[in-house]
């Protein structure tokens, strides 16, 4: 049998979501069911803190503690980019296979870096 989870004890998790939608909800039930927390409560959170990173693949790093989450963003460099081009958000279910183009300055790649 698992030991009990200390609420008072600092749990991270991390997952990758699509910004500004709800994250996938079977792989955020995996994660924090051990800790004996329900995961409807911080599918919401999660979609709003990725607003600015709508239809694109990022990291998500949550914090847990006391049965309260705060949410990190940790995009990945080819988001980075992608939001660098200033392309305009799109569905990721209607639009597939999208050719990225556009001007991007060698200070900006640098910055990403």
């Amino acid at each position: 049998m698992l030991p009990m989870f200390d609420p008072s004890e600092i749990k991270v998790v991390y997952l990758r979501c699509t910004g500004r939608e709800d994250c996938d909800t079977s792989v955020l039930v995996q994660k924090i069911n051990p800790l004996d927390l329900s995961p409807k409560k911080f599918v919401d959170d999660i979609a709003k803190a990725t607003g600015d990173w709508k239809g694109l693949r990022i990291t998500v790093k949550l914090t847990i503690q006391n049965t309260q989450a705060q949410i990190e963003v940790g995009p990945s460099a080819s988001a980075l980019i992608i939001k660098a081009l200033k392309e305009p958000p799109r569905d990721r279910k209607r639009q597939k296979h999208i050719k990225h183009s556009g001007n991007v300055t060698v200070d900006e790649i640098v910055n990403i870096a």
